[in-house]
């Protein structure tokens, strides 16, 4: 790994420029889930601990370069001050004399939060001024940030490049728990993609069929693929356009030596609902007034014979409608063996993407597993092989 850790860095007496991800979910001014401010309270703690100043870059939602009150990040500051303890000052801007201001009169052991980056044009398009004028704020920049760390922004990427830099306790988190997982794992590996459309993840499994064992594919996905293969899938969700793109990822698969797994059994219904009449049938029986929306029980259990001869799991995506009960059942079943396994020290599992925490989430497991990603682009363009500006930019 070619960037530097928090801890090889001189902080003492130091303003360190930490890039956060605090964008979360609220309703008004209230915080619904708090869980990536809470995970960037153990960096700034460090930091405090090794002499420096926090101040802090994020952005909020898309103001498009600019002002709009609502999606001001004053309104994550007592959620924040609530999660450090300490009261967290704060800039009406990021840039120019109010932010200067606001660092000058910061105390030792001080955290101050600056105003949306993107209320600045020249953030999303990493303008070169603005990322000078963001860097005379502080004399160490630090990345703590792997959830926009695909974004070649001024605050995420072109800072990195004018001050010393390093990644933060999460970044760092996130960077060893996915190469443990791809980089340089233990086999045989088992990645699982599931989701509604092969079209949207063509990247994302091309490059995992050169780095897994086995793929499970699920969700809308599997049903392009079982089509493909001459199965009548009825009105499921299916791009029938894919069908040679399918046999075409199937075959290249078997050329290097990965396995592709898919549905044997599958649930049906002829309404898209929660609680729709349904029943269990065999992948290539679907009726054809019917819709596949979920993995069968004999699935479940040749997933879990898998998991158990694999040293590493590598999940994205739900096997099913996992938000309709029950055809959360398979997503269900799959997740609780694989967190047994973890449990017992006998799988190394890392997920991520917003489905997917969601889904581990619902089956009561997210804790049990190794690793469970927050960020949702920055993850998937890693399993796709893509180079993270964000991450190169701290090398």
């Amino acid at each position: 790994m070619g960037w530097k850790s928090l801890s090889q860095m001189d902080l003492n007496g130091k303003k360190v420029l930490l890039r956060v991800d605090i964008n979360v979910p609220m309703e008004g001014d209230r915080v619904l889930d708090t869980t990536r401010i809470d995970r960037i309270v153990p960096t700034i703690k460090t930091i405090q601990a090794m002499g420096g100043r926090t101040i802090l870059l994020a952005h909020f939602d898309r103001p498009k370069g600019k002002v709009v009150p609502e999606m001001s990040l004053a309104r994550v500051l007592p959620a924040l001050s609530t999660a450090l303890g300490q009261q967290v000052a704060f800039a009406p801007d990021c840039v120019g004399p109010q932010a200067e201001a606001a660092v000058a009169a910061l105390p030792a052991d001080g955290v101050l939060l600056l105003e949306n980056t993107r209320f600045h044009a020249g953030e999303e398009t990493n303008d070169p001024a603005f990322a000078a004028a963001l860097a005379s704020l502080g004399d160490v920049y630090c990345n703590d940030a792997f959830s926009a760390a695909h974004r070649a922004h001024a605050s995420t990427e072109g800072v990195a490049h004018l001050l010393p830099s390093c990644a933060g306790l999460l970044m760092a988190e996130e960077l060893s728990a996915l190469e443990s997982a791809l980089t340089k794992p233990e086999r045989p590996v088992v990645a699982i993609v599931g989701g509604a459309k092969v079209s949207t993840k063509l990247d994302l499994l091309s490059n995992l069929i050169t780095k897994v064992d086995y793929l499970v594919i699920g969700g809308g996905m599997a049903n392009t693929f079982l089509a493909a293969n001459g199965a009548d899938v009825g009105k499921s969700l299916c791009e029938h356009d894919l069908a040679q793109t399918a046999r075409d990822i199937t075959a290249k698969a078997a050329g290097a030596g990965c396995t592709i797994v898919l549905p044997t059994d599958v649930v049906v219904a002829h309404e898209f609902k929660a609680n729709a009449a349904h029943e269990t049938v065999a992948a290539d029986a679907c009726p054809p007034d019917a819709m596949i929306l979920d993995a069968g029980p004999a699935t479940v259990a040749a997933l879990a014979q898998i998991f158990a001869k694999c040293k590493t799991l590598v999940w994205n995506g739900p096997l099913g409608a996992f938000e309709l009960t029950p055809f959360d059942a398979a997503t269900t079943a799959a997740a609780q063996a694989a967190a047994a396994l973890t449990r017992d020290g006998l799988l190394v599992s890392v997920a991520g993407g917003g489905d997917t925490v969601g889904a581990l989430n619902h089956a009561g497991v997210a804790d049990d597993f190794t690793y469970i990603s927050t960020a949702g682009g920055a993850f998937l363009e890693w399993m796709e092989g893509k180079t993270l500006p964000g991450v190169a930019a701290l090398g």
